[in-house]
């Protein structure tokens, strides 16, 4: 306090210290630690491989004689050719974005059923949970090469695949795999019940008889359902039950929108683990017409496509099942 010429009091507010970091800004700054390999590796590496492949979409490549090669803009001929004049583009994308579509609720419902089951209180839990989590494991890196020639999954996974019956001398007659099910004895069964269409039907056909891929992709869904539902706090549903809540009310008033949010990242999962599978059809045809002479600019293209295409998938994705996903607010 300071005394001016007419008697009054100056008060000076102290100086303001600089405040030390805080627990959150240190983990923000070890978070960019641990995460700056993949960004440093990102812009150097794979963000210009990136733009170059964008830019051989819309060139045509001519070699050179005397080595290297000149490449000349086109503008969109190479997607109007994916598009319209390549047959084999079309149809195997209608058909994989069909697989698309068909694969996330049939994985999603997979993984969230074993999630809750496997949550109960049970003898060897552990071991149940590492059985499921197997095949995501056996589906990686080398092993996933061996796989590819083995004849003996590709019959596991394509069960209606026609094999051969060489050993009754008749090369022309072939025997169809048995299936789990079939449409016609599915259909016989509910012929009597009401409201049962023929496409229902036969979205419950194609999940049984591909049970084997869902099983084999639904490791890692699994796993994110069960954190999710180990995060719910018991005492919510000891009071529903105490209330008098039966099971299934309890699932969908407490389980279903707690666990909401999974769903919503696991939907965004499964689209972009089957844009990057190996048995993705369309991904094996931008691979072969890219060691077709000359295809290097129409796989670009196609590849550019079909990436806008799930881009737009996944923008749609979330939309729908982010209209339902419940988001727990936390008191201050």
């Amino acid at each position: 306090m300071q005394n001016t010429e007419t008697g009054g009091v100056q008060i000076t507010a102290p100086k303001k210290r600089k405040r030390a970091s805080s627990l959150d800004r240190i983990k923000a700054r070890s978070g960019w630690f641990f995460v700056a390999p993949f960004i440093v590796g990102f812009l150097v590496i794979y963000l210009p491989v990136v733009f170059e492949s964008m830019y051989f979409s819309f060139t045509d490549i001519k070699v050179q004689t005397g080595g290297g090669f000149l490449a000349e803009w086109v503008g969109f001929k190479n997607y109007q050719e994916a598009l319209f004049e390549d047959a084999d583009f079309a149809l195997t994308l209608m058909g994989g974005i069909q697989q698309l579509l068909f694969d996330i609720p049939a994985i999603v419902i997979f993984s969230l059923f074993m999630a809750i089951i496997l949550n109960q209180k049970m003898t060897g839990r552990a071991v149940f949970r590492a059985i499921f989590f197997i095949p995501v494991i056996l589906a990686t890196g080398i092993i996933d090469r061996i796989d590819q020639g083995n004849s003996m999954l590709d019959y596991m996974q394509d069960t209606g695949r026609n094999i051969n019956t060489a050993n009754q001398g008749n090369t022309d007659s072939t025997s169809g795999a048995v299936q789990i099910i079939s449409a016609m004895d599915f259909r016989w069964l509910f012929m009597n019940m009401r409201g049962i269409s023929m496409d229902l039907v036969v979205t419950i056909v194609n999940w049984v008889n591909n049970i084997y891929q869902i099983v084999n992709r639904a490791g890692v869904q699994m796993l994110i359902f069960l954190g999710g539902l180990q995060s719910i706090s018991p005492t919510i549903y000891e009071s529903a039950y105490m209330e008098g809540a039966s099971s299934w009310e309890t699932f969908w008033k407490i389980t279903f929108p707690m666990i909401s949010p999974m769903i919503l990242v696991n939907a965004i999962y499964t689209v972009i683990d089957s844009f990057t599978s190996a048995q993705n059809t369309i991904m094996r045809l931008i691979e072969a017409v890219y060691d077709e002479p000359g295809g290097q600019v129409l796989s670009s293209a196609m590849a550019w496509i079909y990436f806008l295409i799930v881009v737009l998938i996944l923008v749609v994705v979330g939309l729908i099942v982010s209209s339902f996903v419940f988001y727990q607010r936390r008191e201050n």
